[in-house]
């Protein structure tokens, strides 16, 4: 059975621009995020300093904007000493939030090495978990200080002659989480980075400063966490972070087909309450979001659980979740929901980068493949380019265990003013129906389908390996027509698809 929807769009209803910010990623010290999966010396194509060159083009070809570092819970109880100057006499450490044990041997200069050689913007995280405002000055002032100082002495002195200039810092991660090494209350946490971040402007007025938000929409603590955060602390940031997962519960496909619904709902609501906190306290400026973790997290799944006892670790397989092509459709839509609130989400980091919940995988000294989830935000990052428009949508429902009644079509569309082009981003959330999508163009001049593409499978549970991650691709869309209206496309079930529209150039 096929459906209808129509999809309206006009180049006067913008919501905002494109943020390259918005395909940023995130590589923790967590499992095999950092070591062998971007670090592993014994590999073939390791550079001199052990970064899997492989890797870097993956990473390229995914289009990753900015990076996290270096986390995540692993920052609350984190000494950013032990990784810098000779690997050799560099301490060995319990990481307490992953069971695991952290040799060192990747810090903040080898991460910053590593995002020059990958053309990424580095974000920082500063431990305000058992660390705290001297701890975050000395680690700005190492990072991007200029003058003759101590510590500015010891960043040259390690071979890093340049500041390495990082505008971005998250101040902490996920304080309201009782996981958290020194969890704190709203109010203890909300005077923390107030005096963190006005001492940090202190040294660099310039900076843009994240602030932590709720871990989770579904905290006892989230919404009020955030207004007493804010409210002590608005004038002294610039962002918000907010963090949600995604996956599969007992088998409802629907629901987790709808999960973009969800962060739209998070998304409307953090910005409500730092309106709040804005008129209440009468500031000028506008509170914005870092989207700084989302993803699909199987939690439940075993290899999400970290090591106990006396087995502590370096680099044990966690969180390595196989994505299928549900899960692939679902990110697509997730990013279709950063890009319709692109007027107030203007940064998000994708969590995480490879082998950890993660769209690149790597075997130890072998192989790297693409995961399923890789292709909509290569394809994403590629294509969204100029301004986000306004979409008018008509389309048929489905009910929803979990959020009620949902449209079977989700979109969002770029335009490029320079250039005339448009790019639509769609997924079908029917399981059984094909959806007949007429995108509706009069407003737009001359514009012809130079490429539509779709990521679909017999089998939503398809998921690649290193030994077949060709199978299942984004596949060109035949049935992309141009009509008087506009452009009409065959959706079929549980896909995401990308369609590219193009002025027609004079003869």
């Amino acid at each position: 059975m096929t459906l209808a929807a129509t999809l309206t769009l006009d180049p006067a209803f913008v919501v905002g621009p494109v943020r390259r910010r918005t395909f940023g990623s995130f590589v923790e010290h967590l499992g095999r995020c950092v070591y062998t999966g971007i670090h592993d010396p014994d590999h073939p194509t390791a550079d001199g300093d052990g970064f899997r060159e492989d890797v870097v083009d993956l990473t390229r070809e995914l289009g990753v904007s900015t990076v996290r570092y270096p986390g995540g819970n692993f920052v609350s109880g984190y000494r950013w000493e032990d990784g810098v100057g000779p690997r050799e006499q560099r301490p060995r450490r319990l990481d307490l939030a992953w069971h695991s044990t952290e040799p060192n041997w990747v810090g903040v200069d080898e991460f910053v090495r590593w995002c020059r050689k990958t053309g990424v913007e580095p974000m920082m995280a500063v431990n305000l978990g058992t660390r705290g405002v001297q701890e975050a000055l000395d680690l700005l002032e190492y990072c991007n200080g200029t003058a003759d100082t101590a510590l500015v002495d010891l960043r040259r002195s390690h071979g890093s002659e340049q500041p390495h200039d990082i505008r971005i810092w998250c101040l902490g991660n996920e304080m309201d989480g009782p996981w958290q090494l020194g969890h704190k209350t709203a109010a203890e946490y909300g005077r923390l980075v107030a005096e963190t971040a006005r001492a940090m402007r202190m040294m660099d007025p310039n900076l843009e400063l994240v602030a932590c938000g709720s871990s989770s929409s579904d905290m006892p603590t989230f919404g009020e966490w955030e207004r007493v955060v804010l409210t002590e602390a608005y004038e002294h940031v610039d962002y918000v972070s907010a963090h949600a997962y995604y996956c599969e519960q007992d088998g409802d496909l629907g629901s987790f087909l709808a999960s973009a619904v969800d962060m739209d709902r998070f998304i409307q609501a953090v910005t409500a309450t730092a309106d709040a906190v804005r008129a209440v306290g009468r500031h000028r400026k506008r509170i914005h979001l870092s989207f700084d973790e989302w993803n699909v997290w199987y939690m439940h799944r075993a290899t999400s659980k970290p090591p106990s006892g006396d087995d502590w670790p370096v680099a044990p397989v966690l969180l390595e979740d196989r994505y299928n092509v549900a899960d692939a459709v679902v990110v697509g839509n997730l990013l279709i929901a950063l890009l319709r609130h692109t007027d107030r989400v203007h940064a998000a980091s994708l969590a995480q980068l490879v082998n950890v919940i993660a769209p690149i995988m790597t075997e130890p000294g072998g192989r790297s493949w693409r995961q399923t989830t890789f292709h909509p935000f290569a394809l994403t990052s590629r294509y969204a380019v100029g301004d986000v428009l306004r979409t008018a949508v008509q389309t048929p429902t489905y009910e929803t265990s979990r959020y009620g009644e949902v449209a079977l079509l989700d979109a969002a569309a770029t335009h490029d003013a320079a250039t005339g082009d448009v790019t639509v981003l769609a997924v079908n959330r029917s399981q059984d129906d094909e959806l007949g999508l007429t995108v509706d163009l009069q407003r737009f001049d001359d514009l012809e389908v130079v490429e539509a593409l779709t990521l679909a499978h017999a089998d939503h549970s398809w998921s690649a390996t290193a030994d077949d991650a060709t199978s299942v691709l984004p596949r060109p869309n035949e049935s992309a027509r141009m009509s008087a209206a506009g452009v009409r496309i065959e959706l079929p079930p549980v896909s995401w698809s990308v369609l590219r529209l193009c002025r027609v150039t004079p003869a």
